[in-house]
């Protein structure tokens, strides 16, 4: 089924992805009604199989946990502003080292049951194909927009989407590994959460002749590659010379192989993906080779001679706008102030990011609907640099960006190295607080 956005007396959301969710979640905590628009299940996008709300396709990888890391300190942003993203990744954690993974299907449930007990949100399982600026929205999504959608945001934008590819990366089944050339070890000894392939030179040699003459599926007529940096195809890596996946995601520092007390050439990494530990994905291997190169080359790996695919790797489109001239730093458009953009759409990249574009599209859309002054967080924050990237009318060539502390005002005075994040993070914390305090105010004088 189809819809339209009229008539529109409520806040409306379209998408019911990490920001979408995150989005009606927070207009919800404002007492503003939202109707929640997601076309699963009777459309999926390329990418999705899910039912579920808030479903992630790409890794179960939320990034680093540490709050001295700039996507660390991201996450603690959004907790202390009530993310619901954020209380479902913590109720469905699995181990990783010291990143945040989650258990996929138990956070997709989780978001689904959060928002499906919120009297206020209603959802409706449509797909929405046309805009009324008039209306008030929200447009979450995501990077695989409906074409419908997408030519109705061109139609409003006068521009034309820009795209980019990325691509998924494949599971395997715990019990079809071989644990006899496997150990288990996160990096400099940081716990155990990882499974570690290891690879002597030659084992490499043989493996990256394969992933370099391996077929890979063709891109059609209209498709032009331009990859986001943070989530390369590993052939478009192997590439770039013999040695690039031994300095990116196949690389040994930090791992001893306890059967020969020395660090492998190269190692595989493998990442639970969920709790129960009966499943991995092979972490940094996203690919667009065809399925059937991919068993032939990943078998190649060291103890996945026999292993299981219950998912391979697959490209996938993502879409999003020239957000610098057309966003203002309250995510709404400059020409269309009742329309807002949350997501991926809006030029960040990955799934934190993309959740807490969703966190201040949703509170801005709530502030407007009940007649409060829109607000935007600090600069110094990790929310503030985001919007600050995604608003930057100097940028030549506009790209999606994770979070990062390039993006953050430089620290006054020297700061060593070794405790920039803890500064940047003491700031950034130090400034939301006074904000939010300034923003509750502000809420309650109406």
């Amino acid at each position: 089924m189809t819809a339209e956005i009229l008539p529109c007396p409520d806040l409306t959301i379209i998408g019911g992805g990490l920001a979408g969710v995150e989005a009606a979640w927070q207009a919800a905590r404002l007492r503003v009604p939202v109707r929640l628009y997601e076309m699963k299940p009777g459309k999926f996008s390329p990418a999705h199989r899910s039912p579920l709300l808030g479903e992630l396709v790409c890794s179960n990888s939320l990034r680093s946990a540490d709050v001295e890391s700039a996507v660390g300190l991201l996450k603690e942003e959004m907790r202390r502003l009530d993310s619901l993203v954020m209380r479902a990744a913590e109720a469905t954690r699995v181990p990783a080292g010291k990143a945040l993974a989650v258990d996929r299907e138990a956070f997709a449930a989780y978001l689904t049951r959060a928002l499906e007990a919120e009297t206020l949100v209603a959802i409706i399982r449509e797909e929405v194909t046309a805009l009324d600026p008039e209306c008030l929205t929200v447009v979450a999504a995501g990077p695989l927009v409906s074409d419908p959608l997408a030519r109705a945001l061109a139609a409003l934008t006068g521009q034309e989407q820009l795209h980019f590819y990325d691509a998924l990366a494949p599971i395997v089944t715990a019990d079809s590994l071989d644990m006899s050339k496997i150990f288990r070890a996160s990096r400099w000894g940081a716990g155990e959460d990882y499974l570690n392939c290891p690879m002597t030179e030659e084992e490499y040699a043989a493996f990256y002749q394969a992933l370099m003459t391996a077929e890979q599926v063709p891109l059609r007529d209209f498709e032009e590659p331009r990859y986001f940096e943070g989530c390369l195809p590993i052939e478009v890596m192997a590439a770039r010379g013999y040695l690039t996946l031994v300095y990116g995601p196949m690389k040994p520092v930090g791992l001893v192989d306890p059967r020969t007390g020395r660090q492998p050439f190269a190692v595989v990494q493998l990442r639970p993906e969920n709790r129960e530990g009966t499943l991995y994905n092979l972490v940094g291997f996203q690919t667009k080779l065809t399925y059937r190169a991919q068993e032939r080359v990943f078998r190649l790996i060291p103890g996945l001679e026999h292993a299981e695919f219950v998912r391979l790797g697959a490209i996938h489109r993502n879409t999003f706008l020239r957000s610098p001239g057309l966003l203002s730093e309250y995510l709404n458009f400059f020409r269309f102030p009742r329309l807002f953009l949350a997501g991926q759409l809006t030029g960040v990249e990955g799934y934190v990011e993309s959740a807490a574009m969703g966190l201040l599209a949703g509170l801005n859309a709530a502030r407007l609907a009940r007649g409060l002054p829109l607000v935007t967080p600090p600069r110094v924050t990790a929310l503030g640099a985001l919007i600050s990237h995604i608003t930057n009318t100097a940028s030549r060539d506009f790209q999606p960006m994770n979070v990062n502390f390039g993006l953050f005002p430089p620290l006054p005075g020297r700061v060593p190295k070794r405790e920039r994040g803890r500064a940047y993070a003491a700031r950034a914390l130090a400034a939301l607080e006074r904000w939010r305090q300034e923003v509750s105010v502000s809420s309650t004088q109406r």
